[in-house]
């Protein structure tokens, strides 16, 4: 089977891991400060590490404060964790739908349920292409709300000139071996407020705090640490992160093999009748994590089914976060996001990862024509 994604893995990457594990430091080393600082490098703001993209989320919500009582706006066309790592928190999700081309939140639609209680409001940058954070950033500043990027899909991405990490107050990034760049599993939280990404690396760690001038009782011993909130044990260990530095040299790569990927598939694709491509809005320079197209006429099924039966991996991102049963149960009901919901009747991802060959994206291409031609 063809997969839609899959990690790409060469011996640098091998030399760096077995390095780690000879080293003194498997759990927290001096391979996660190198390997924030080359996050940093690439997303423009400082990182904390943690050990996927839905702690990193958890954390995000976290450093913002969100609790019981307050109100998170967020797209529906994500992962459930966009959600949920604020709904653990005791926040009330509030959906907001999405823009037709982009798939990513709609401003518009955020302005809407925008309310006195809203805490923070969370975009996802959809298939690589960053969110309209200059238009979501108004809104979060007239809301007093802090404005989170799920940048899952999108590290290496800039929108005029600016890396994905300076975009909102709080980035996350995932590095599931599906994404940009892996680690195995692990994600971080970058932002270009330093008083919220403190908040997140506290949190991630448990809640510890070992700073002098921090403690309510400085006085007690070099071994002394104190808890002030509670906080979750989200730190990746050294080993991954050695992984993580590795890839991350590649990731020039990595962007310039998607893009290429991307703009065969554009060409490739042009004129198959009964098919949508995705599009790329002026000003921004996407790291593609997906290449999601929209089969029309109600044959996304049929198509699906057939690609999947010829060995093409084919996946569908996503169901809509409401459609779940969790957030049935809580009285969400389908048609709210009609937007969404149209978008994901129609999407398909189709196979797009680092090492895909020509000849192999001919044959994802060749089946989908035959299917939808005839």
């Amino acid at each position: 089977m063809l997969p839609y994604g899959r990690q790409s893995i060469d011996n640098a990457d091998v030399d760096a891991v077995v390095a780690a594990l000879g080293s003194d430091w498997l759990t927290t080393g001096p391979r996660v400060a190198r390997f924030e600082k080359d996050i940093e490098a690439v997303a423009g703001a400082p990182a904390v590490t943690v050990t996927n993209g839905t702690t990193a989320l958890n954390a995000a919500y976290a450093a913002a404060g969100v609790g019981p009582g307050d109100e998170v706006v967020v797209t529906p066309m994500t992962f459930v964790a966009t959600a949920s790592g604020a709904a653990t928190l005791g926040a009330k999700i509030v959906f907001a739908d999405v823009e037709d081309d982009t798939a990513n939140l709609d401003p518009a639609a955020v302005e809407a349920v925008v309310t006195p209680r809203t805490r923070a409001i969370g975009a996802v940058d959809y298939a690589g292409h960053p969110a309209d954070y200059d238009a979501l950033r108004k809104i979060s500043e007239r809301a007093g709300a802090v404005l989170i990027g799920d940048a899952a899909h999108a590290i290496g991405s800039t929108c005029r000139g600016r890396p994905v990490g300076t975009l909102a107050d709080l980035t996350t990034f995932s590095f599931f071996p599906t994404k940009n760049l892996t680690t195995a599993e692990g994600g971080a939280v970058a932002s270009i407020r330093p008083e919220l990404l403190e908040r997140a690396r506290t949190y991630s760690r448990i809640g510890m705090v070992r700073e002098p001038a921090k403690l309510r009782r400085p006085d007690e011993g070099g071994w002394f640490y104190e808890v002030h909130e509670f906080g979750n044990n989200y730190r990746l260990p050294d080993v991954l992160c050695a992984l993580g530095s590795s890839q991350l040299s590649r990731l020039a790569e990595f962007k310039a093999a998607r893009q290429r990927l991307t703009a065969r598939y554009d060409e490739l694709l042009a004129d198959v009748p009964g098919l949508r491509l995705p599009i790329q809005r002026e000003g921004v320079d996407p790291m593609r994590h997906l290449y999601p197209v929209r089969i029309l006429d109600g044959r996304r099924r049929e198509v699906y089914d057939r690609l999947r039966a010829a060995g093409i991996g084919v996946q569908v991102n996503y169901i809509p976060v409401y459609w779940h049963p969790v957030f049935e149960d809580l009285g969400y009901q389908r048609g709210m996001c009609p937007v969404a919901e149209r978008f994901y009747a129609e999407e398909l991802s189709l196979p797009l990862f680092v090492d895909l060959t020509d000849a192999d994206q001919d044959r994802v291409v060749d089946a989908l024509r035959a299917i939808l031609i005839g």
